[in-house]
């Protein structure tokens, strides 16, 4: 509890450094953050911070909208073949599913947080489904689960407050 505690309010000093620059601030860590490929980088602890700075809906709309973004990397790693797959039973499972339908394929796998969007988003392209379509749902996806940590920061940072006294 004492180190969720540190955490958040750690999170929360170095959110009020870079609530300078605003919502457009939090899309571009957003999108710089998903624009990695396999790679984890820490955008939802950035989401998870600036609910208790901004307006959680207006965060989850500014990270939503840079993580999709962000997601093409993958995307149109994909569509130009030039992808490198290392867990191949894991990317044939996925582009089973993408094949079957993909659309919820990405919506369910960009609203959670989990280490296998970047190979559906892979899957996605070499499949050749209309950018246009993984754009919409990968957002849709995205937004929800920044929603989610946008409010959970939020809340979370009142609550400690609360207990703090």
């Amino acid at each position: 509890m004492i180190a969720i505690s540190l955490l958040i309010f750690s999170l929360r000093d170095r959110a009020e450094q870079l609530a300078i620059y605003g919502y457009p601030g939090i899309f571009l860590l957003s999108f710089l953050a998903y624009a990695t490929v396999i790679l984890p980088a820490p955008g939802i602890w950035i989401v998870f911070a600036m609910g208790a700075v901004f307006h959680p809906v207006g965060v989850a709309l500014a990270a939503g909208s840079g993580a999709a973004l962000g997601e093409l990397s993958g995307y149109l790693a994909g569509f130009s073949g030039q992808a490198v797959i290392e867990r191949a039973e894991l990317y044939k499972r996925l582009s089973f599913w993408m094949q079957k339908n993909g659309p919820l394929t990405i919506f369910a796998l960009a609203a959670f947080p989990n280490p296998f969007f970047d190979l559906a988003g892979i899957a996605a392209g070499a499949l050749k489904m209309p950018m246009r379509r993984f754009l919409f749902w990968c957002w849709i996806g995205e937004t929800a689960k920044m929603l989610y940590f946008s409010y959970a920061g939020a809340a979370s940072f009142d609550w400690l407050l609360k207990i703090r006294g």
